[in-house]
């Protein structure tokens, strides 16, 4: 995945649910990467999907950056089931009202492929 994105407006540490984080994963070794997922519930956002890097841009302002969850801490991890520290970065100045539902809406989308 190209990590050339202009620089976030925010960072913050966050924690991804670990079942999330776990079905990204597999999804990723059945369908190998980067894999494009589009958000049912919010209309026009897709998730680029990379081992690296979850992107999730406008695909409907020539795919703009909205956030991205990167960084994520899970050398040496030994327990699936705990959540994933991360780093969360937007680059949209509304991105922060979503970053939540947008991980919830991801899961579901991955659950209907």
């Amino acid at each position: 995945m190209d990590d050339t994105l202009m620089h976030p407006l925010r960072i913050f540490p966050k924690q991804i649910n670990a079942v999330c984080y776990n079905q990204v994963r597999l999804a990723l070794l059945r369908a190998g990467g980067p894999l494009r997922v589009a958000l049912l519930q919010h209309r026009g956002l897709e998730v680029i999907l990379d081992k690296e890097m979850w992107l999730c841009v406008d695909s409907t302002a020539d795919d703009q950056p909205v956030m991205a969850w990167r960084e994520f801490k899970i050398r040496g991890r030994n327990n699936l089931h705990l959540p994933i520290a991360c780093e969360l970065q937007l680059y949209h100045s509304c991105a922060g009202l979503i970053m939540g539902s947008a991980l919830d809406d991801l899961e579901q989308a991955l659950e209907k492929m």
